[in-house]
């Protein structure tokens, strides 16, 4: 049996699959399952679940599977969800401010921009988004906000490109950072990434892999400290004569570089740019 997390992408999977094999798959976006659904209508052997990744163990649990063969885990904003205009998330378009995967959420992007504190804007685009005028952008969305709440997608973009330099927007879209980081804040999709991973390798049978997509550093570090840990190698001090940090094995690491798409990819389909995939085989 082999899990998906995700909303595309997993016909080859299922061809793949034995007679009695099954195919899972997780999401929290309720649009992206029925695309999923009526995508794969013709296939008996998948199941899907509206759920979120980082709750993989009662998911499992819930449908009474003990370990599974492979997991995949397509992390951050999808296509389809970015192509949606009427979701926010794009920084090219031009709609409310809104940016959640899981439309049942409270937090949006709305209310990022318009109630954080500005220390707290700083620090939500400094870290999530890596933006190196962090202090700029957050200090002219405060002063935009005591005239008006900012309420658009665009109305957003403005306000970033009043605070990046002239000479910063030759390195892309000046809104690309910010854009990147208010999502991550509103789906959480960091905090509990670490111990996703950690999860995720815990539920895989003996020779099982988990294999991660990630699309910015911030995921593909988190990945990579996790994948590193789980292979248990001793963190004590030399001089201590035995362990005492009980570190266990998990696995190994089956590739040590990230693969990356091909050029060929890349040119028909330029979001797989960014695009890192990790890999990692049950003990």
């Amino acid at each position: 049996m082999e899990h998906w997390d995700g909303a595309g992408h997993s016909k080859k999977i299922l061809e793949n699959l034995s007679s009695n094999g099954l195919l899972i798959g997780i999401d929290k976006d309720e649009d992206a399952l029925k695309a999923a659904s009526n995508n794969l209508k013709g296939y008996t052997n998948v199941k899907f679940v509206y759920g979120n990744h980082d709750d993989i163990k009662k998911i499992l649990e819930d449908l009474n599977i003990d370990k599974v063969d492979g997991i995949l885990l397509d992390l951050g904003v999808s296509s389809y969800q970015i192509d949606e205009a009427s979701r926010g998330f794009s920084y090219l378009k031009d709609d409310v401010l809104d940016m959640r995967m899981d439309k049942s959420s409270i937090l949006t992007a709305k209310n990022v921009v318009n109630d954080y504190k500005e220390e707290d804007l700083i620090k939500i685009l400094y870290d999530y988004g890596e933006e190196k005028f962090s202090k700029q952008i957050a200090r002219k969305i405060c002063e935009y906000r005591k005239i008006k709440p900012i309420e658009t997608t665009l109305e957003l973009v403005n306000i970033i490109e009043q605070a990046v330099p002239s000479f910063a927007k030759k390195d892309g879209h000046p809104a690309k950072r910010t854009f990147q980081a208010i999502r991550i804040e509103v789906n959480n999709e960091i905090k509990p990434l670490y111990n996703t991973v950690v999860e995720c390798i815990n539920m895989l049978k003996p020779k099982g892999r988990l294999c991660i997509i990630t699309f910015h550093s911030l995921e593909d570090r988190a990945v990579k400290n996790a994948y590193n840990d789980c292979l248990g190698k001793c963190t004590c001090p030399k001089d201590l004569p035995y362990c005492v940090c009980n570190k266990k094995c998990l696995g190994s690491i089956i590739n040590k570089k990230p693969i990356i798409a091909s050029k060929e990819e890349q040119e028909i389909n330029t979001r797989s740019k960014s695009a890192k995939l990790r890999i990692f085989e049950k003990i």
